[in-house]
């Protein structure tokens, strides 16, 4: 293994570590607010703010103009090669599109509002939530755009503070005392909205004052911010697929049943987003520095590390998988209450395919770094395409049911499709026979445990914090057995001791001699 890298390794190790932690943190936060919106309000009225919520995102998503990996990979290709000119030229073209799209696109949402209401979700309380949430776009997307200048020069704490922590933090704040005075519906949006606009604001005053480089706005578009324009346009397409892919189930919902359906579905999807948090927290620092091996053209260290992070995702979060897949009655109405117990089979579906997501790696991000966007485009039009199908065959049979195997199904095939090509350019499988055999050999030992705890135990919150823990001991011991880790591992393993201050020292001896 080359000293590239080890250091590569040592670096992706810390950084996603410290997104880890503001993920988690984040989406606590972010869990608290949604129960305390779901116990406060009825099902019907969580349901309109789910509905909101996700038009909202897509709205974003587009507005963003595929910018927020554009803007990264082009900082970070332009240090690598030492052009500090061009990174600055980016940074300004970023700002520039994202602010004109994102006004554009609130001003469609707010004269929208009444259509989307009634034509598509045939109900009129949506109406005022959409409104207030169009006010919410060019904060969110500016939130968006600066942190991905800060991700392309390697900084990562900065999604921690502000995108993960202030806004999930500012709203919970503010809803306590809308829940204590017993305020309307309509406060929890303008709630929202107050809290993103602050921390929209307090990340552009820091900017100013902590990026490594002037930020120069009344730069003229140059050959940079077309060449960002015409690499992130099709980055646009893959978003505006993607969020097809995500938020089909929910709106499906809203359009074939009732709000308070579509509110029984969004308690399983956060839940079953937690499988994603290690990913998304590896994206954010692997993206720019993957960049920086592909402007070198060192596609043999792109594929080690590949591999290494792959393996690393699927070891953190298949434990965790299993537990919501063995016990999802349990989770819901830990999370949510037993109001919600309808949603259990929705959580195991939803499940299942994040968990099928993590075992194909992070193969989205590694084709948009090294360019194959187009390929990207067509890879989510077609997973798009079958989500609408499945979508519109099961959620009028099967409702919640229907949209969690539309979304799992759909996710597991775009993943499939972009791993294969990431196979074939890279030259690498990730998926070893080792690999496999650890996580069956697992699954069948979980199962054994879980079947003997349902028959002599009450599945209480303590059962299942043991259970959780036990869960993750099985698979680290059968997979060091099973010699699933290599020299590699090893390096990922030092890189989240330093940080964290903790020596494995132990752990590392029993895997060399394993190796």
């Amino acid at each position: 293994m080359s000293k590239i890298t080890n250091e590569l390794l040592k670096k992706i190790g810390k950084g996603t570590i410290i997104i880890l932690m503001g993920t988690s943190a984040g989406l606590l936060f972010g869990l608290v607010n949604r129960i305390i919106i779901a116990r406060y309000a009825t099902e019907s009225q969580f349901g309109i703010y789910s509905l909101a919520l996700a038009v909202l995102n897509i709205f974003v998503l587009i507005a963003s103009f595929g910018l927020q990996d554009g803007t990264a990979r082009y900082i970070a290709y332009f240090r690598s090669k030492d052009d500090t000119g061009n990174a600055q030229r980016t940074v300004s073209a970023s700002i520039q599109f994202a602010a004109i799209a994102s006004v554009f696109l609130c001003i469609i949402l707010f004269f929208t509002s009444d259509i989307i209401a009634i034509r598509i979700f045939h109900d009129l309380d949506i109406i005022q939530p959409l409104k207030i949430f169009a006010f919410c776009i060019p904060p969110l997307v500016l939130i968006n755009i600066f942190i991905s200048i800060f991700r392309g020069f390697d900084r990562v704490h900065e999604k921690v503070y502000f995108q993960d922590i202030m806004i999930n933090m500012l709203f919970l704040l503010l809803l306590l005392p809308i829940f204590l005075l017993h305020l309307s519906l309509t406060w929890i949006f303008c709630a929202f909205l107050i809290s993103a606009s602050i921390s929209a604001v307090i990340l552009v005053l820091y900017t100013t004052w902590k990026l490594p480089m002037r930020i120069i706005l009344r730069q003229r578009i140059n050959s940079v911010g077309k060449q960002l324009y015409f690499f992130s346009f099709p980055l646009v397409g893959v978003s505006a697929l993607q969020i097809i892919i995500t938020y089909t189930d929910t709106l499906m919902l809203g359009y074939f049943k009732t709000s308070d359906v579509v509110g029984f579905y969004n308690a399983a999807c956060p839940i079953a987003l937690i499988i994603e948090i290690p990913m998304g927290a590896l994206l954010f620092i692997y993206a720019p520095i993957i960049a920086g091996l592909y402007a070198k053209k060192s596609t043999a260290e792109i594929g080690k590390i590949y591999s290494v992070i792959t393996r690393w995702i699927f070891l953190a979060t298949f434990p965790l998988f299993l537990i919501f897949f063995i016990f999802p009655e349990t989770i819901i109405s830990l999370f949510f209450g037993t109001n919600y117990l309808p949603a259990s089979q929705a959580l195991q579906v939803l499940s299942l395919g994040f968990i099928i997501v993590n075992l194909l790696g992070p193969n989205g991000t590694t084709l948009m770094t090294i360019g194959r966007t187009r390929f990207l485009l067509w890879a989510s039009a077609a997973a798009a395409g079958m989500n609408i199908i499945l979508n519109i065959a099961l959620i009028p049979h099967w409702g919640m049911l229907g949209a969690s195997m539309a979304t799992a199904i759909s996710l597991s095939v775009h993943c499939l499709i972009r791993h294969i090509k990431v196979q074939q350019v890279l030259k690498v499988n990730s998926i070893t026979k080792n690999f496999t055999k650890s996580a069956l050999i697992s699954t069948g030992l979980i199962l054994a445990i879980s079947f003997l705890v349902r028959s002599f135990l009450d599945t209480t919150l303590w059962i299942l914090s043991i259970l959780f823990i036990l869960f993750y001991a099985v698979y680290a011991v059968v997979s060091l057995f099973n010699k699933s880790f290599d020299e590699e591992d090893i390096i990922m393993l030092a890189a989240i001791e330093n940080w964290v201050g903790v020596n494995f020292i132990s752990i590392k001896k029993m895997l060399k001699k394993l190796l």
